[in-house]
């Protein structure tokens, strides 16, 4: 029997799984052709979600998304990758084991990077993934249970790009979840001397507006020196009292990219071509953040879901075509938005790579909630049918808006 595996259960490697299971149905090989995906853990998370007030639905377990499809999924640590024996080096709870496979989907994802910043291994906390999630709400829940103290209402975000902005926006209400009233104090820290640096200049002057109604400062053209119990050290000089860093500073492709001799970009991503397959590897796909793709002949692929999911959706349909020795099909996506939350102010929409603002306030909030809470989410019925449906190899029309500017 042959064997595909995917690594990772992220929106690219969930994908990939199921709609690797959809192509083996559809032609009949389910007799044939295993499917197994890895991941360090028994669920998918809804990532882009962590940074949000209420984590109660961003974990998925795998059996329910993977069982009614007859994939199989373990546990385990990639520790390293051969592809020219085709063989993955796991630490799994029974110790060290290797899996060979025939056909691999490499699909997992990107971590936030970690400079060697004195204390913020120690101090600081992140949204990069739903445990790292969890134990900043254990910290901001802790807070509100205790005394008033220095820093105990100051919230420090390093980093100013997506994932800082929407932590930073979505922080006045995180505190009032967590009991910690009156006064409080919420500052953004970046190294660029604009918030939103990559975001561009038709969406700063709404960032900004939406920032200032929050009340939250910024500290621009500044680096973080060290992290402390206390609170946090600028470059500036300027020691901020807190009991709170959050570090959201910069994503890279996972390490294990780097067990592909091919090129990658300066995000540390593969290259693939529209099919999804590492050039001059066979057997080789890659999927979501891990991977980059030119996917409408100009433009390369933005680490976010956006292309993760449907990236994930071509590499299994592929893969599995690829094993039979059928045609596969091009990835190609003709459109981009970005929908940016802005907490209790609202949302941020914007269309096309130069980022045009299309919605704010409340209508594109609307929109970033759909997206949010429906439109990224896998079907939960426990249907195969449901399954196989949204993970046919096609790309969704861009998300509703509900409203102009």
């Amino acid at each position: 029997m042959a064997r595909i595996v995917v690594l990772g259960a992220g929106f690219a490697g969930l994908w990939a799984a199921i709609g690797a299971a959809r192509k083996r149905e559809e032609i009949g090989a389910s007799r044939d052709v295993e499917i197994l995906l890895v991941d360090r853990n028994p669920y998918h998370n809804i990532r882009v979600r962590n940074y949000e007030a209420d984590l109660g639905e961003v974990a998925i377990p795998l059996p329910q998304l993977l069982d009614p499809i007859g994939v199989r999924h373990g546990i385990g640590e990639v520790e390293a990758i051969n592809p020219a024996r085709r063989e993955i080096s796991l630490v799994t709870s029974g110790g060290e084991e290797t899996l060979g496979y025939d056909r691999l989907v490499l699909a997992l994802g990107s971590e936030v990077m970690r400079p060697d910043i004195p204390g913020l291994a120690a101090h600081a906390f992140d949204v990069d993934t739903y445990v790292a999630a969890l134990r900043l709400e254990d910290h901001l829940v802790s807070l509100g249970r205790s005394a008033p103290s220095p820093g105990r209402s100051t919230v420090v975000v390093i980093g100013a790009g997506f994932t800082g902005i929407e932590v930073a926006a979505e922080m006045p209400a995180r505190l009032a979840r967590a009991g910690i009233t009156g006064s409080r104090r919420i500052v953004l820290v970046d190294s660029n001397p604009v918030v939103g640096a990559t975001i561009g200049a038709h969406a700063r002057p709404v960032i900004a507006t939406a920032l200032a109604s929050l009340e939250v400062e910024t500290r621009l053209g500044l680096r973080v020196t060290s992290v402390e119990a206390a609170g946090v050290h600028l470059s500036s000089g300027e020691f901020i009292p807190t009991q709170t860093v959050i570090w959201c500073a910069g994503m890279r492709a996972s390490p294990l990219a780097a067990s592909f001799p091919d090129a990658r970009d300066r995000l540390g991503r593969i290259l693939v071509d529209p099919f999804m397959r590492v050039a001059d590897v066979a057997g080789v796909f890659a999927a979501g953040d891990v991977a980059s793709s030119v996917i409408d002949g100009l433009h390369p692929t933005v680490m976010s879901c956006q292309f993760a999911r449907p990236m994930g959706r071509f590499a299994g349909h592929n893969v599995v075509a690829d094993l039979a020795g059928l045609p596969m099909l091009p990835l190609r996506i003709d459109w981009y938005v970005t929908v940016l939350d802005l907490g209790g102010w609202g949302a941020l929409y914007t269309e096309g790579w130069d980022r045009e603002v299309r919605a704010t306030g409340a209508a594109a909030k609307a929109t970033k909630e759909t997206i949010n809470r429906r439109r990224i989410y896998p079907p939960l019925t426990g249907s195969k049918e449901d399954l196989f449906a949204a993970a046919a190899p096609t790309v969704q029309p861009p998300p509703p808006t509900y409203g102009t500017r």
